[in-house]
């Protein structure tokens, strides 16, 4: 019976001690090189009797942090990944608000003085000697994983929230196993998976390589960060590891068609390719799919607060450049539904808030029962027993083929000229111009007006002309911005937030 991802590593490092699990551009770590340095940080860290309390892991993205999460693991803790590119402030509000005691790093890593004066910061190279010998790290071990269950929490990541503090969303081992089953049943993985792995450890897709090459014995290398904005070099990794997978942003595959890259080179070795974290424009899409059409296409979709993903459709038909990809049905022990403003559940093409319950479910926001109770609610077709389901604040409607297509958050739809707009679906059909790159629209409060950003070589009058075919005229932009390139967030995604400043700046 699998309780942890612990007994995913101590599994495979049974069935496969030599083999390479994880690489980055200075370190490669076998399965049981993994767990041999694991199971002795944890062993140190045993002294500071962390038992379901946080430890954060503050470290550039590396091999070293997989082994410190797992190390928090053994010690009975959950991990919190910081972003150390962020300002002490933010990384000041997130341990705080957690409670955090430890912060694991690396001795060559640069920890500023604002952080080791204000918290314990432990090197795991001095963890890893304090460990002792193998054999009595695993007796100490041994005895504490005799307490642990799959409830207990196995990480805690924190994301934006409105009042300015971030909200740390704590998933369970249960939770994190049950994803990775489902994850790798349905894609059919094995220890011959080679992912490359794009997504920062902070960010909740990561999870998916990271106990998806420890459950099967796979292989994940993690993609240097300067190669995301060097197409031709990123395929070439790609070529240069024998990558068969990934799962990545659209922001990364858009880049990769948009810049002609096939042109120069093509993956040699995909096999599967996954999309996640926002909407892929079906334009760009098509394009990997004509270039690339033996390779099986998958759109994958949730939030943290499901651990990560919830719903997944397998690319199945074709698709024109104004359609928009389904994200299909629910995962396994999961059922998303659509919830209408009246609390009823939708089950005819009316537009309604996407909404989860199952096992995916996070335990909540860590230290945080208020904003908890806000977005976990009891099931609202019964009282009977405790029932939680997460709004996840996404708007959706059913297909003719009866799959979830996703409109766009709520908080996305505007009044504007009198009319309720998705901002989503002018999305939609500005991406499928023939002539735009990536485009984003968002909502100027102040001039009352919808700005549509994209980058391409094609006039605004141009796109206007495409659009009147499209889309009613209260929902043409009123205003375009040409940008060579969007800007984008740490995750790899369209950074909203800063288009939105740019206009509040500009009045």
């Amino acid at each position: 019976m699998i309780k942890s991802v612990l007994d995913y590593l101590d599994n495979t490092a049974a069935r496969f001690p030599n083999k390479v699990g994880y690489t980055d551009e200075n370190t490669s770590l076998t399965f049981e090189e993994l767990r041999t340095k694991s199971s002795l940080i944890g062993a140190a860290l045993t002294e500071y009797s962390l038992v379901r309390k946080p430890v954060a892991v503050y470290m550039k993205k590396r091999v070293e942090q997989i082994v410190a999460f797992l190390a928090a693991r053994h010690a009975g803790a959950f991990y919190v990944p910081l972003d150390i590119d962020s300002p002490f402030d933010r990384i000041d509000r997130i341990l705080s608000g957690c409670g955090a005691e430890i912060i694991l790093t690396c001795a060559d890593e640069t920890v500023t003085e604002e952080i080791s004066s204000s918290y314990r910061v432990l090197c795991i190279e001095d963890l890893e000697k304090r460990g002792g010998e193998k054999e009595d790290a695993d007796k100490v071990l041994t005895d504490l994983r005799r307490w642990q269950i799959d409830t207990d929490p196995i990480y805690a990541i924190f994301t934006s929230g409105s009042t300015g503090m971030p909200k740390g969303v704590l998933i369970s081992e249960r939770s994190a196993i049950n994803f990775t089953e489902w994850w790798c049943e349905t894609f059919e993985f094995t220890d011959e998976e080679i992912f490359a792995n794009q997504t920062p450890f902070y960010f909740d897709a990561s999870v998916k390589d990271i106990y998806a090459t420890l459950r099967c014995g796979a292989t994940m290398h993690i993609v240097p960060q300067k190669l995301f904005s060097l197409p031709v070099k990123l395929v070439e990794f790609l070529n240069e590891t024998k990558t068969n997978c990934i799962d990545w942003v659209p922001s990364v595959l858009t880049m990769i068609v948009n810049f002609k890259t096939f042109d120069k080179v093509k993956p040699q070795y995909l096999k599967k390719i996954m999309f996640l974290g926002e909407v892929m424009p079906t334009k760009q899409f098509n394009q990997w799919r004509k270039a690339l059409p033996e390779i099986a296409y998958a759109n994958i979709y949730g939030p943290t607060e499901a651990t990560g993903d919830c719903t997944y459709y397998k690319v199945n038909r074709e698709f024109s450049d104004d359609e928009p990809i389904p994200i299909g049905n629910a995962c396994e022990n999961t059922e998303v539904f659509l919830l209408s403003e009246e609390n009823e559940i939708i089950t005819d093409d009316r537009m309604g808030e996407i909404c989860v319950r199952g096992c995916s479910l996070a335990l909540g926001y860590y230290n945080d029962p208020e904003k908890t109770a806000q977005a976990f609610t009891q099931h609202p077709l019964h009282s009977h027993y405790p029932e939680r389901i997460y709004h996840t604040g996404d708007l959706g409607k059913y297909n003719q083929y009866g799959e979830i297509v996703y409109i766009s958050r709520k908080d996305a739809q505007i009044k504007h000229m009198g009319h309720r707009i998705e901002l989503g679906e002018i999305e939609v059909a500005l991406s499928a111009v023939e002539g735009v790159g990536r485009a984003v629209c968002v909502y100027h409060k102040i001039a009352n007006r919808i700005v549509a950003f994209y980058e391409g070589n094609i006039t605004d009058k141009e796109i206007i002309s495409v659009l009147r075919d499209k889309l009613p005229r209260y929902m043409l932009p009123n205003r375009f911005c040409q940008l060579d390139k969007l800007p984008v967030n740490a995750n790899g995604k369209i950074d909203r937030v800063k288009l939105t400043q740019s206009l509040e700046e500009t009045k």
